[in-house]
């Protein structure tokens, strides 16, 4: 059986997360995980550029084949969710110009995918990440939503990853190439 190497991103200006997992058949490894920071004190450009060398390096290193980044919503202050969209954006553009495919996934997707239920706090998705990778400690916060992210595409393949990864051209996106609908809020073959 293929091994899979995933690369989650949890995009931030300050700091983005990014957590490395392989895949073979339906048992997840971990990989590596950990941030990238920008200073605070430069300006936009450097840390947007910051941020991009940091992901091109962390594909340089860990050399993954998919790649899965959480979306970015609207916060209270337009100008954190404009300064977060752009460095959604480097993230983004680093792991395009690695040749990646990229996977975007909701938080409610990410959440309900590794805890069970869209609502769940940052220790619950810690705790979750922990236990599904058997890991020796918790990794930091912006780690473990990164990690997430790689397990919710992780199981793509596999029923709740789906109800989020559209196929271009495909109405109804990957759900319904495979054969599944949704009734009744259920998944069904």
């Amino acid at each position: 059986m293929n091994r899979e190497r995933i690369l989650g991103i949890d995009p931030g200006l300050r700091t983005t997360g990014f957590g490395v997992i392989e895949r073979q058949g339906r048992t997840l490894r971990y990989v590596a995980s950990g941030c990238i920071k920008s200073n605070a004190d430069d300006a936009l450009p450097a840390r947007l550029a910051t941020l991009f060398a940091g992901v091109s390096e962390v594909i340089a290193t860990y050399q993954p084949v998919q790649t899965a980044v959480e979306i970015v919503f609207v916060n209270v202050n337009p100008q954190s969710t404009l300064l977060l969209g752009q460095a959604r954006g480097a993230a983004i553009s680093a792991l395009v110009h690695g040749g990646l495919p990229v996977a975007e996934y909701t938080a409610l997707q990410v959440k309900q995918a590794v805890v069970g239920h869209g609502k769940a706090d940052k220790e619950q998705v810690q705790a979750m990440v922990v236990r599904l990778l058997n890991l020796p400690g918790v990794p930091g916060a912006d780690a473990a939503d990164a990690l997430a992210c790689a397990i919710c595409h992780a199981h793509a393949g596999e029923g709740l990853g789906l109800i989020g990864h559209k196929v271009a051209g495909t109405p109804g996106g990957k759900l319904k190439q495979a054969g599944y609908r949704i009734r009744g809020g259920r998944l069904i073959g």
